[in-house]
């Protein structure tokens, strides 16, 4: 599980913004659209062996589907970081719900009330 390494290096920031571009791009190629996919982040860790891909649905009760989804997709997912990005170890990938910004926008709703 990420930890939040605090000594992150500019390499493995910009790696993981490439990640969340090319994850993006196959979610929008990909999906059915019968919710909206957001990722939010994506973090390296073990050295760059795993990367977390870290998502928002819309509306939330298809999130299960989503993940369902992108489990499937993460050959697909891999294989296009392995095309585009010239980096000798690739991430494992995974994804998951932010649980973050699910809890954020769970605080924007009892705001507005």
């Amino acid at each position: 599980m990420p930890t939040g390494n605090k000594n992150q290096s500019g390499r493995d920031t910009k790696i993981e913004e490439q990640v969340k571009e090319i994850a993006a791009r196959v979610i929008e190629r990909e999906s059915n659209k019968t919710a909206l996919i957001t990722i939010n982040r994506v973090e390296l860790y073990e050295k760059g062996r795993k990367a977390m891909i870290y998502i928002s649905v819309l509306p939330e009760t298809g999130e299960e589907s989503a993940i369902n989804f992108l489990k499937r997709k993460r050959i697909d997912m891999r294989d296009e970081v392995k095309k585009y990005l010239k980096i000798r170890t690739i991430p494992f990938l995974d994804v998951e719900i932010d649980m973050g910004e699910k809890a954020r926008r769970h605080i924007d709703e009892l705001l507005k009330e």
